[in-house]
């Protein structure tokens, strides 16, 4: 995880970025969501950046969450939430989210898989923040480098198109 403050002129973010491994630890296998948010809570950041997150999870999980694990993490901190759906299974779906303090002004996912074993998307979302647009973008690369590098091409074109100069970017993720 990393938790970094940003500085944008006359506006400060406390901004934080996670992959959750679909809940799991990422050594021990074990289910851990419950610890995950107080741990993501404890930061107590404005932006929260999440790779894997899971959309929708299986019935056999705690019944206390909310329908995803985004919500459930966000519930009553972050209000505003933007979900890319990456990967789709019979058990549900997980990808990227960007929880937020600050409301967004729109949200697109864009697919950036470079294969058929690793499906990867680019969450862009815009916050207006005292008068000016913060583009955010949210991704997990590949295992792969050649897909990463792919994958870095498909951002830097993302934001040469669609981000003015000189505006404001936060580009997180794992």
């Amino acid at each position: 995880p990393g938790a970094f403050f940003i500085s944008l002129e006359a506006m400060r973010l406390r901004i934080l970025t996670y992959n959750m491994h679909k809940g799991f630890c990422f050594y021990s296998r074990q289910y851990v969501l419950k610890e995950l948010r107080e741990a993501i809570r404890a930061v107590n950041a404005d932006v929260v950046f999440l790779q894997e997150v899971m959309g929708v999870h299986p019935a056999a999980m705690d019944d206390t969450e909310l329908d995803s694990q985004f919500e459930y993490l966000a519930d009553e901190i972050w209000p505003h939430v933007a979900y890319g759906k990456n990967a789709i299974y019979s058990a549900g779906h997980h990808g990227n989210a960007i929880l937020s303090k600050h409301a967004f002004s729109k949200h697109e996912n864009i697919n950036i898989s470079t294969n058929k074993l690793e499906q990867r998307g680019l969450l862009h979302a815009t916050l207006p923040i005292h008068g000016r647009d913060v583009h955010l973008v949210c991704l997990h690369l590949d295992l792969l480098e050649r897909g990463r590098r792919q994958q870095v091409q498909s951002l830097i074109e993302r934001v040469r198109s669609s981000v003015p100069e000189h505006s404001p970017l936060i580009v997180a993720g794992d």
